[in-house]
């Protein structure tokens, strides 16, 4: 009786401790479904709704400096912004035509076609990609065709813009790419931005 009462006790501390430390497996997905929220980009499509106001209802095209013109507003300069930030420009811009308030300004990335990124190096099919979404280098690579024969995937390097300069990026694909991932993988691969370079030595 003793020891079944003492067996009981140490199960259930270990139940407990259980709930207490997750796993890797249990934490991944959270990390790994994250989703970011689309910022816009020179070549993207977006699409304007001022509500009641079928004049101002527009498809416009972000030119490659980042700007559009919209009427009664002007020049808006929409690089990097959210919709949610390109509504509040349009609203602010209408403010001064209106007696009372502006109507509801909605704003949308019909066509998200200025996020492209490369692929070069040691891969099937190198080239320029236009995902149309947010995509990770190991997305990156299958886009590409996968790597190619003799492709060192350990050594993978990302290529980044920053004012007059590149970034490096380093990522190692090896494990992931044998089914066998690491904490490290598991936690997040690096997501591309648009213009990227994605290198397979």
């Amino acid at each position: 009786m003793i020891f079944s009462v003492r067996a009981a006790r140490r199960c259930a501390a270990v139940g407990l401790l259980a709930l207490a430390v997750p796993t890797v497996a249990q934490s991944a997905p959270n990390a790994s479904t994250q989703l970011r929220a689309y910022r816009i980009n020179p070549g993207d499509e977006v699409e304007i709704y001022v509500w009641g106001e079928e004049r101002l209802q527009r498809i416009v095209k972000v030119l490659p400096d980042g700007t559009f013109s919209f009427p009664l507003v002007g020049q808006i300069d929409a690089l990097g912004k959210l919709p949610a930030d390109i509504e509040t420009l349009v609203s602010k811009g209408l403010r001064s035509q209106y007696r009372d308030t502006v109507p509801q300004v909605t704003v949308s990335v019909k066509s998200p076609m200025g996020l492209q990124f490369s692929v070069a190096g040691k891969v099937k099919a190198a080239g320029a990609f236009t995902a149309g979404r947010y995509v990770n280098v190991l997305e990156a690579l299958v886009m590409a065709g996968g790597p190619a024969d003799f492709a060192d995937v350990g050594n993978v390097a990302i290529l980044r813009k920053s004012g007059t300069g590149l970034n490096v990026i380093k990522v190692r694909l090896t494990d992931i790419l044998k089914g066998n991932p690491s904490g490290r993988d598991l936690a997040g691969l690096p997501q591309l931005e648009s213009g990227d370079t994605v290198i397979v030595p």
